[in-house]
Order: structure tokens, then C-alpha cells, then sequence
């Protein structure tokens, strides 16, 4: 299995002059310090792959011993296009991806290694809110059916932590081209599902703290948590 995190965009709504990735918490490390030494405890380094684009030098000095891909066009692309370049580079591999701008708790992977293992795709959510800015969800027939900021009704929060099996990857990859530029990669997972009929999971880890970085209040709230 291949990790892939998305750290390519510009996060211009936390107001750094450097990627958001870098952003410093108070327990010393950055988001993707932290991100890294999470994944790094259950899985091997040298799997880890960061998509680039703003500032990526700032990145790559700062954590040399992972692998990169660069999307040069990072300013004019949303992240459908760089999960769609990182899927491409590992074809026939499973691939876990996650936001660049995702904290978390690492306990929470062992509640997702069950599913890597068995090799069903998945997208991590939290049943425990439904804010009206966040990607929600829906079900059918026990698996995702829509995925997006829009959706009705949603049944919770994804969190920005996905994995794709080897068997749905070419799926996602086609669907993940077919977005247009602006799109989330949550519009190929929708893509993916509705013209593939990929079953996608969504596996329940709001028993542990995750949450997405994108405003300083979120930035406060993640120092509170992961102190």
C-alpha cells in the first residue's frame, strides 16, 4: 500500500505566507509533522508520497526522506487533479490519501487497518457532526452513494482521510480525469460510484479527535485537542 498526502493548494483562507501543511501547532510539530510521525508509527516511511505545488520547496527541505509529485498547475486545479496524478503513479497499488491539512490522532489508523487489510475502499467520516460547510454523506445499500459539500440530509462529516483498493483504482483514476479542474476528488469518488458501482465504505472514527485545519478557529480548536 502507497499513503499519498494532498498538500499542493495554496490555503489562502488561513492567511500563511507558506503552505498551510507547515502551519506550527503548540505541540511543537506541524500538521504535517504530525501527519507524518502518525503515519510513520503503523506504516513505512518510504511509502509516503506528497503532492506539491505552492511553495513546495518549503516542503520538501523540511521532510526529504518522503517522495514527491509535483502539480505545477496548483494554482489553477483543485484536488481532484492532484489525487488523480498521485493514483496514476501507482496503479495496481492500494493507496491510502489523506488531506495535508488533516489533524489527527494516530489511534485512529488502527481502527482503519482492518479495512486496508480486507481491501475495501473506504472514506473516514464523523457521525458525530454535520456542519453545513464540511463534505457530507449519504448512504444506499450500506455504502456511500453521494459525497460532497452539497449534499441533503447528510449522515455526517468526511474527515479527509480515504482509501482506494487496487481492484477500484483504475475506476477512480478514469473519474478523477472526467472532474473538471475546480472539482474536490469527491466529485470522482461520486463519478466512480455512480458509472462504476464502486462500493465505498464509510468507517466511523469520530471516537477520535480529526479534524481539517482551514480557518485560525480551527487552528485554536486542533491546539486545544493535540496539545
Amino acid at each position: 500500500m502507497k499513503i499519498v498526502i494532498l498538500a499542493a493548494g495554496i490555503g489562502s483562507r488561513l492567511g500563511n505566507p507558506f503552505p498551510k501543511p507547515l502551519t506550527p501547532l503548540n505541540n511543537g510539530k506541524s500538521i504535517m509533522g504530525m501527519q507524518i510521525d502518525n503515519l510513520s508509527s503503523k506504516f513505512s516511511i518510504d511509502d509516503i508520497s506528497i503532492v506539491v505545488g505552492f511553495k513546495k520547496d518549503l516542503i520538501m527541505e523540511r521532510f526529504p526522506e518522503v517522495t514527491y509529485i509535483y502539480n505545477p498547475f496548483f494554482d489553477r486545479t483543485n484536488t481532484s487533479k492532484s489525487l488523480f496524478k498521485a493514483l496514476k503513479k501507482n496503479k495496481g497499488q492500494s493507496v491510502l490519501w489523506l488531506n495535508g491539512d488533516v489533524v489527527f490522532d494516530a489511534k485512529l489508523l488502527q481502527e482503519l487497518i482492518p479495512y486496508i487489510q480486507k481491501e475495501q475502499s473506504f472514506v473516514a467520516v464523523n457521525k458525530s457532526k454535520v456542519a453545513e460547510e464540511e463534505v457530507k454523506y449519504t448512504l444506499k445499500n450500506n455504502f456511500i452513494d453521494q459525497l460532497s459539500k452539497t449534499v441533503k440530509n447528510g449522515l455526517g462529516e468526511a474527515v479527509g482521510i480515504n482509501f482506494i483498493a487496487a481492484k477500484d483504482i483504475i475506476a477512480l483514476i478514469n473519474r478523477l480525469e472526467e472532474c473538471d479542474d475546480n472539482d474536490y476528488f469527491e466529485r470522482g469518488i461520486e463519478l466512480a460510484i455512480e458509472k462504476d458501482g464502486l462500493q465505498i465504505s464509510a468507517i466511523d472514527i469520530s471516537a477520535f479527535d480529526c479534524m481539517e485545519v482551514d480557518f485560525k478557529e480551527d487552528l485554536e480548536n486542533a491546539n486545544n485537542l493535540f496539545r
